[in-house]
């Protein structure tokens, strides 16, 4: 498939060569294209451009920013460059200042989440929650211990979150599909829950496992 990345952070970078790993066409969009010239030199199968370039090119979108960002950065890519498409929304709503013993602050409520605003404010585009439980050295093929770890997504349209799907089962996950938009509310959280190892022991290679 043609992949549009909006964003040009780590998360962004790594899921780029994710994609063009596993035989996709990859365009980066950005403010500034000078920021991802080793990014290219590195990747040059990788097409770099504006956010509308990218929004442009993809088939399927990754929304890859912080959250403070997200809808700047979807008006910027164009309403008529993402209407219809899916959109695989990474982001987290992390508000600003450090964790408070280990424990980020959102700017969001749990009544309210990011990607509920996003999808209410571009209606027209299809956005699916995804990659957003799990630090960017394990979101392409990673492997533990114990097995393929679990993705939880979610999202109103049927179809696009069978797309999602079907790229997180290429990239090594298994898919737990918890519901529609509304959704979000409880897997954005999960960053939270990922991260407070991270600042409280620095271990930052784990992922969620779903049992059944």
């Amino acid at each position: 498939m043609k992949i549009g990345i909006l964003g040009s952070g780590i998360v962004a970078k790594t899921l780029a060569i994710g994609f063009l790993k596993h035989g996709h066409a990859v365009t980066m969009g950005m403010r500034d294209a000078a920021k991802l010239a080793e990014w290219k030199a590195s990747n040059p199968t990788g097409a770099i451009g504006s956010f509308a370039d990218a929004a442009t090119f993809g088939e399927v979108l990754v929304l890859a920013v912080h959250g403070s960002a997200a809808a700047d950065v979807v008006h910027l890519a164009g309403a008529a460059n993402i209407a219809g498409k899916v959109i695989l929304d990474t982001c987290n709503p992390i508000a600003d200042g450090g964790p408070d013993k280990g424990v980020l602050k959102f700017f969001t409520t749990l009544d309210d989440s990011l990607m509920e605003k996003l999808q209410h404010d571009f209606p027209t585009a299809h956005f699916v929650k995804a990659f957003n439980s799990v630090g960017a050295a394990r979101m392409v093929d990673p492997v533990f211990a114990g097995g393929k770890p679990s993705m939880f997504i979610c999202g109103n349209d049927a179809g696009a979150k069978e797309m999602a799907a079907g790229i997180l089962d290429q990239f090594g996950w298994e898919v737990e599909d918890m519901g529609c938009v509304e959704g979000a509310r409880a897997i954005e959280p999960l960053c939270i829950l990922w991260c407070i190892p991270g600042f409280l022991r620095n271990e930052w290679a784990h992922a969620f496992k779903l049992l059944k």
